[in-house]
């Protein structure tokens, strides 16, 4: 097994002198699998978020959804989660894809107020595929939900994120309309006014080619 947190990891902590404090974190709570209590906290949660860079680095953070349950282990080293029809952007996908390395956050907002960093190698996998290895995967009846393939992390660590700072918040009842293109049904559309708005950089955004007639 390597050694437990990055080389900057390291490097701050000396430089700021945590790393007596760091140490005792590390072997207190970072493991490379899910305890039985962090499984269980997976199957409640209904949201996570996800961060992935390409291979040169760059980043984005995105928000997966779900009944609880949606979020899968395997077993204690293994978790899947689902990929619904999207904007077909796919970049988390293609991220991933360039550079397997994820880190998953996942936070309960209501009950706990606890947290829970998974961080691991990722591949993808067709829903067919992962379904005839993995026969109780989850199936959500939503329309418009079906999962259309999904990402396999291998498990690399598994720590708490303390409650200190994380607010309550309490869910209220909310009508969703799953997989929808439409954008009033959407909810949001264009809510930041980007549509319309030029960038300041030099690159153009990447239009469909019109289709040709015969």
């Amino acid at each position: 097994m390597g050694q437990i947190g990055s080389a900057g990891e390291r490097h701050l902590q000396k430089l700021h002198g945590t790393a007596e404090r760091a140490a005792r974190f590390y072997a207190d709570q970072v493991l490379d699998h899910l305890t039985p209590a962090m499984i269980d906290f997976v199957g409640r949660q209904e949201i996570a978020f996800v961060a992935t860079a390409d291979a040169a680095g760059e980043c984005d953070n995105s928000l997966r959804a779900g009944a609880p349950g949606f979020l899968h282990v395997i077993d204690p080293t293994t978790l899947t989660y689902p990929e619904y029809r999207g904007n077909g952007v796919m970049a988390s996908l293609g991220n991933i894809a360039e550079n397997p390395h994820v880190g998953i956050m996942l936070v309960d907002f209501v009950h706990d107020l606890i947290g829970l960093h998974i961080n691991g190698t990722a591949r993808i996998v067709e829903d067919q595929e992962l379904r005839s290895d993995v026969p109780d995967l989850p199936d959500d009846a939503v329309p418009g939900r079906a999962p259309q393939r999904w990402v396999i992390v291998d498990i690399d660590e598994a720590y708490i994120h303390c409650r200190k700072h994380i607010p309550r918040l309490k869910p209220v009842p909310q009508h969703r309309d799953w997989g929808t293109d439409d954008a009033k049904r959407k909810g949001g559309g264009d809510y930041f006014g980007a549509k319309g708005t030029r960038r300041h950089d030099t690159m153009l955004p990447v239009r469909s080619a019109p289709s040709r007639r015969s």
